[in-house]
């Protein structure tokens, strides 16, 4: 979701965001390639589009699954200090199991404003020295949770109705700052 945006300890690990539990974590030789397709000019029309290019950043680092987000980080000396992305921001994910070459994880990214991602944007995470199938299992179970999580608190934040007091009328009494209501009036 944010590129370059997570805060590193000297180690180069991430810093925990507030109540943030790490599941997992791949010490070492995690491959991230992310594509980030070109977003058009500011004040073009929409027909004209972008320039059709992409950009492309690729790194070799460590990985972190954690209740809340993933993050990857890499050495100092790569195109890019670190991804993080909320599991919430992860639209879709395949694992791909190709005849030829290394398993891997590719998952769509709903970016955030000022982020330095654009809409479509993909990553694709491959481990050189080990299985990851069980990483792909945890992801997958961390962000279903993640997600749902999310729908219920705004589910609990629309919660009832807000009330309102009634229009000033004849047929109000106030008593002390409750207004109570009046039965009708009969006609005789």
């Amino acid at each position: 979701m944010a590129l370059n945006w997570t805060m590193l300890t000297p180690d180069r690990t991430p810093v925990p965001l507030p109540n943030e539990m790490t599941i997992t974590s791949i010490d070492s030789g995690v491959d991230l390639t992310l594509t980030i397709p070109d977003v058009p000019p500011s004040g073009s029309s929409s027909t004209s589009g972008g320039s059709g290019g992409v950009k492309r950043h690729k790194a070799v680092g460590k990985i972190w699954l954690t209740d809340q987000r993933l993050v990857f980080t890499a050495p100092s000396n790569s195109t890019f200090d670190s991804l993080s992305v909320p599991l919430h921001s992860i639209l879709s994910t395949r694992y791909e199991q190709p005849t030829f070459g290394a398993n891997n994880l590719t998952f769509d990214i709903r970016p955030s404003p000022g982020g330095d991602l654009t809409e479509g944007t993909t990553a694709v995470v491959r481990f050189k020295d080990r299985a990851m199938f069980e990483f792909v299992s945890l992801l997958e179970k961390t962000r279903e949770r993640a997600i749902y999580m999310k729908r219920q608190m705004e589910e609990d934040e629309e919660g009832l109705p807000s009330y309102t007091t009634p229009a000033e009328s004849n047929s109000v009494t106030m008593i002390g700052a409750v207004p109570v209501e009046n039965p009708p009036s009969y006609d005789s």
